[in-house]
């Protein structure tokens, strides 16, 4: 399977957890696609944490303007009735429970419910921009990401990189499975109409919970 592929089919199983009328922070990179994948009909209130509310798709090749970009500082349009405002007051409806839903990518997820998605040691990043306060100020905590990298888990018992917050992750979902973090432990819930439990299990180091487990719509 493809990269692409992937990242859609992931993306789009995210976007059926959103709801009329959330407010959503989408983190930069893979949770920005989950935008193009919204049910008909849903009023999705998208935010920026570098600025405004009302985020819209990517603008037209050639038609880009240069002062309007999310905080992955891509192009993007804005919305009607959308509006913008300075890093403070984004701040304050991140930081106020305001955000229904924050999208985030990562590194590593564990158990626990731990992130690490800002920094690998030893290598230069750009920063650890809002992700520390979008953990713990959305309501709900999704994390996208594919399964494993360059054959190693992503998933483990517990995490080797410096954190981005403990405890906060809600929800993971990759193209083979989408898994709920509880007090207990990790459940899988859903897994791709492509793979198995077993399979799963195998590119997991985290120990998973097995119950009921359903076919992801994809």
């Amino acid at each position: 399977m493809s990269k692409d592929i992937k990242r859609e089919r992931i993306a789009r199983r995210i976007a059926s957890e959103l709801q009329d009328g959330m407010v959503v922070n989408l983190g930069i990179g893979l949770p920005t696609q989950v935008a193009n994948f919204l049910p008909r009909g849903n009023d999705v209130l998208f935010q920026s944490e570098n600025g405004f509310v009302g985020l819209g798709p990517a603008p037209l090749l050639g038609h880009e303007d240069p002062n309007v970009t999310n905080a992955g500082s891509q192009p993007v349009t804005i919305l009607p009735g959308g509006a913008c405002f300075d890093s403070a007051m984004s701040f304050v409806i991140i930081r106020g429970g305001h955000v229904d839903v924050t999208v985030l990518g990562a590194l590593e997820v564990d158990e626990a419910g731990n992130l690490a998605n800002w920094m690998v040691p030893g290598k230069i990043v750009p920063g650890m921009g809002g992700a520390m306060d979008l953990t713990v100020g959305a309501r709900r905590v999704i994390v996208a990401m594919e399964h494993t990298a360059k054959g190693n888990a992503k998933i483990l018992k517990k995490c080797t990189l410096p954190l981005t917050a403990i405890q906060q992750v809600d929800m993971i979902v990759t193209e083979m499975a989408v898994i709920e973090v509880t007090r207990q432990g990790l459940v899988l819930k859903e897994i791709a109409p492509d793979t198995t439990v077993m399979e799963v299990v195998a590119q997991t180091e985290a120990t998973l919970i097995i119950n009921d487990v359903k076919v992801m719509e994809v």
